[in-house]
């Protein structure tokens, strides 16, 4: 249920001052002193030393957390730390180069390597004229591939902050390796998307579609924020009982605010100049660096031809190794916990047998419904006459007592038309459902929250991890599995560098409740394949397997 409120607006721009938009939410910021989310908030304003924009209205929820947020979460400058970003004084020669950064092996190269051991490189960024850089900050992503195995491992990128990056690769494969080494924004790009984040209360806008009695529609602007609306008369303001949250519409001429029934994307904004265009163009972005290093052999070890999966069972709580796994002969191989493979239908049915599974998230999330549905044939779509982008969805399998669910989350959601009455918040869902040992929650979130400061995400986060809180404490039985955003944009409105905030935000406001989490950036970010906001089949099979495991360790 939406409670919904209309308010006067003074006519103000977009860019007024601080002061004087603490003023004119003033009432709302002070019904409820002391909440989670208010205390989140007011870190975010006091550590992260950068921002300089006012922040949006922060809503109050509705019942008291049962739980609070993590420390971690509430000191964004540490937790969203990045190398500072010198610019380039607009020459773009003096800009971080793929064609004339190098690297090399940190150590003499050697005949064979050791099973289970590291390789080391140093790479040295340089500019276009060959010159070394002086500071870090670049987006660099290297991998240890082996192709004729289908391998890969993401490796680690140290930056020294001068200019070079220690790079190291655990070798868990026995054969060919080779080292690859991708530019994916120069330092100078990067500082352009952390102005962006930092100075930008959002880079899209919602459309909103009002109806009346006799058919007639209205369409207007809606937004995380009224100011960003385009209306500085009236505005719509929309509070979730359950989450707490606000969504704001600017006030059709007509149509009263209760009478909205429609919601979609609206428009991409321009927030870069034609220098920072250049500084994220295609020819600089995500590019391979030369090739430096000859492939290595790694000797196998007491007959042994890869470093085996570790043998306790995966359970919710397991911490994170890095890398969190890698990928042999096109399996991906846990480093956590001792993954299974479903590779029949019959599997993956013993799996799900009696299990209720309820996915919410967005559309890389909805590729897991999509994939359990192609691959077991017994398990059914039921036409629930929803907008498929958005769902609500459902399959059942009856003879084995199987339910699977997916619906995206609430907005801002950038989608097809969509009725609103079909956006329930994550919150609410959760809310709502009694768990137990054959309830299963995935959460799949971060990719629509990129076109928004991180203040925002932080603010969603912390409704989400009450409500899995306080599910957990009543059902501690239920399962809850967190999937963390993967590769894929690699521009202002959804770059690789935003998901990596992303999901340090995700990491942690869960890290002390007893969830498991699959890393589908490490899994999209392992292979030499092209980065894809959905991957293909290989990807989420690997996924979905993985998030098997955890329902049947055994």
């Amino acid at each position: 249920m939406r409670v919904l409120i209309t308010y006067q607006m003074s006519g103000k721009q977009l860019q007024a001052p601080t002061d004087l938009f603490i003023r004119q939410f003033k009432w709302h910021m002070t019904v409820v002193v002391g909440s989670v989310i208010a205390i989140c908030i007011l870190y975010i304003r006091v550590s992260w030393h950068d921002s300089t924009v006012p922040l949006p209205p922060q809503p109050q929820p509705r019942r008291k957390s049962s739980g609070s947020l993590p420390q971690e979460l509430s000191d964004l400058t540490h937790l969203l730390h990045w190398p500072p970003t010198l610019g380039d004084g607009g020459d773009l020669l003096a800009s971080t180069s793929p064609q004339t950064s190098t690297y090399h092996l940190r150590g003499p190269p050697q005949a064979s390597y050791t099973l289970g051991g590291y390789l080391e490189a140093i790479l040295v960024a340089r500019d276009h004229q060959g010159r070394p850089k002086t500071h870090g900050g670049d987006l660099f992503r290297a991998q240890l591939l082996g192709p004729y195995l289908k391998a890969g491992v993401p490796g680690d990128i140290q930056d020294l902050e001068n200019g070079t990056y220690l790079l190291s690769f655990p070798l868990l494969w026995a054969g060919q390796a080779q080292v690859q080494v991708r530019l994916i924004h120069s330092s100078e790009a990067v500082g352009v998307l952390r102005r962006i984040w930092r100075d930008q209360w959002a880079t899209v806008d919602f459309t909103g579609y009002f109806r009346g009695p006799t058919g007639y529609e209205e369409i207007v602007t809606c937004n995380v924020n009224p100011l960003l609306t385009g209306e500085e008369e009236s505005t719509c303001h929309y509070r979730d009982e359950d989450s707490g949250e606000l969504w704001f519409c600017a006030r059709p001429p007509t149509l009263p605010c209760d009478s909205l029934v429609g919601h979609s994307s609206g428009h991409y904004w321009n927030v870069t100049t034609p220098h920072e265009e250049a500084l994220l163009a295609w020819n600089v972005t995500d590019k391979v660096l030369p090739q430096s290093i000859s492939p290595i052999w790694v000797a196998k070890e007491s007959n042994k031809s890869l470093v085996l999966s570790p043998q306790q069972p995966c359970h919710p709580g397991i911490p994170g190794p890095k890398p969190s796994g890698f990928y042999h002969r096109a399996v991906w191989h846990s480093l956590s916990c001792s993954g299974r493979s479903f590779s029949t239908v019959d599997s993956i049915l013993g799996c799900l047998a009696g299990h209720i599974v309820h996915m919410m998230g967005d559309s890389t999330l909805r590729q897991w419904w999509e994939y359990l549905r192609d691959t077991v044939p017994s398990l059914k779509p039921v036409d629930l006459h929803a907008t498929y982008q958005t769902g609500p969805l459902m399959a059942v399998e009856t003879t084995r007592g199987i339910v699977m669910h997916w619906r995206a989350h609430s907005w801002p959601l950038r989608s097809l038309r969509t009725p609103v009455a079909s956006l329930h918040s994550v919150v609410r869902e959760l809310g709502g459902l009694a768990g137990g040992p054959h309830t299963v929650v995935v959460l799949g979130l971060g990719s629509h929250f990129t076109t928004f400061p991180p203040s925002a995400f932080v603010q969603r986060l912390a409704g989400i991890r009450a409500a899995v809180a306080a599910l957990l404490a009543r059902e501690p039985l239920t399962l809850v599995v967190i999937k963390l955003a993967n590769t894929g944009y690699k521009s202002v409105y959804g770059s690789d560098w935003f998901t990596l905030q992303v999901n340090r935000l995700l990491r942690a406001a869960f890290a002390d409740l007893r969830v498991a989490f699959v890393d589908a950036w490490e899994m999209t970010s392992s292979l030499a394949l092209p980065d894809r906001i959905h991957p293909g089949r290989l990807i989420v099979r690997s996924e979905v397997n993985f998030f098997l495991s955890f329902i049947c360790p055994t």
